[in-house]
């Protein structure tokens, strides 16, 4: 067996396993209903959805500062394994042993795991993609990503039936509870499966600047000097628009239709339906033009806004859920490939870093989100969201014209 088939299965095994235990704190369906349990702040399930994703922030250029003078990586990555295993556990826990005893403390254990999970992600954010970006070349990386986010969705399709399964058998909060710790050892499995990737020592690396103070004007320069970098992260950040909007379509349903355990369990293996169709029937023909695909899942995710208006039954839901999981894994294939394609190879993490610190302020998007559908309701939520994926596109075509091999 090849190389690239050996370290192909242990990125796809990562990726089923990872997705098998996040599916249960989906920021689309069950977080959502997590956080209503415990407070019916609307904004709180925003805020909570951001968590997930968002803590990764603060660390990312810390991360680049280090790891651009590193030839290896994986060491460090397999503490950022540990770390994830752990605080995702601890979330389950505090359900279990606190829930509706204490509610805020509840939801404060609860953040605080969230955030946790999300900030060693940042670490390892940066170390994954020079990992893939050692390992894969260009064509390889995005046949690679695609059967990743392949098998992640065949994982998530598993964890939603199992998801509604809990829901609608055990009360909750425990069976929030149980879904989390169970799901931190499946976790543990697709981890130990990517931690025996043999990395290669990185050709060219870069010497770190004697200070993080003078490696952050490095990075102003870059960012400054590189227009095409520039128009990259506006393309990118634009595209997490739909954060604004998706954490909230679950509520607008639980209120206009009859929702079940199974019916939220039926959403999420419906999302990820999508997601397996768009990866083996789309984003693997697009090759190396991942601004084209990026285009392509702005156009998916608009249509899933405008269904919205005037979703009134479980099929349109349906429908909304199956565009999500086709256009998200569009996004984050064309977004990682983006960046990698316009670095050199010694300021590859320092690039990578540039990119998803700002673009990974989108992340947040889901706070305004809960205050706009606070204050306006649904329909303003979505057109505000339908606008901003516009511009979007807009910054997608002029990346074009900057990347040759995309006319």
């Amino acid at each position: 067996m090849g190389t690239y088939r050996i370290n192909n299965i242990k990125n796809a095994l990562h990726g089923f396993f990872l997705s098998v235990a996040t599916t249960v704190a989906e920021p689309s369906t069950i977080l959502p209903l997590i956080v209503h349990h415990f407070s019916s702040n609307l904004a709180l399930v925003g805020l909570f959805a951001s968590l997930l994703r968002g803590g990764a922030i603060a660390v990312q250029l810390v991360a680049a500062f280090y790891a651009q003078s590193y030839a290896r990586v994986m060491p460090l990555m397999r503490l950022v394994f540990l770390f994830r295993f752990l605080f995702w556990f601890l979330i389950g826990a505090a359900i279990h042993f606190v829930g509706d005893r204490n509610p805020t403390l509840t939801l404060w254990l609860i953040g605080i795991g969230l955030f946790g999970f999300s900030f060693v992600a940042g670490f390892g954010g940066i170390y994954f993609k020079e990992i893939i970006a050692k390992v894969f070349d260009r064509e390889q990386r995005g046949r690679t990503m695609a059967d990743r986010q392949l098998w992640s969705s065949v994982g998530a399709i598993i964890s939603g039936g199992i998801a509604g399964w809990v829901l609608q058998r055990f009360e909750a909060p425990e069976s929030y509870a149980m879904l989390f710790m169970l799901s931190a050892f499946l976790m543990a499995i697709g981890l130990a499966a990517f931690a025996t990737i043999e990395e290669p020592p990185k050709e060219k690396v870069s010497q770190r600047e004697e200070s993080f103070v003078h490696f952050l004007r490095n990075a102003w320069g870059i960012l400054r000097e590189d227009q095409r970098l520039q128009i990259q992260i506006g393309a990118s950040l634009l595209g997490y628009s739909f954060l604004l909007a998706m954490p909230f379509v679950i509520l607008q349903a639980k209120e206009t239709i009859q929702l079940s355990g199974w019916l939220v369990g039926s959403f999420i293996t419906v999302q990820m339906i999508g997601s397996v169709l768009g990866n083996f029937f789309l984003w693997k023909r697009f090759g190396g033009r991942y601004a084209r695909m990026l285009q392509t899942a702005y156009g998916l995710m608009a249509a899933a806004f405008l269904i919205a208006f005037f979703a009134d039954n479980a099929w349109l839901y349906g429908a909304i859920f199956l565009l999500f999981g086709i256009g998200i894994d569009g996004f984050r294939n064309a977004d990682m490939n983006l960046v990698l394609e316009i670095a050199s190879e010694e300021k590859r993490p320092v690039y990578v870093a540039i990119q998803s610190t700002i673009v990974s302020v989108g992340l947040f998007f889901s706070i305004p989100g809960g205050f706009l559908l606070e204050w306006f309701g649904y329909n303003v939520l979505y057109g505000i969201t339908l606008a901003m994926l516009g511009l979007g596109l807009y910054f997608v075509h002029r990346l074009k014209e900057h990347l040759p091999e995309e006319r």
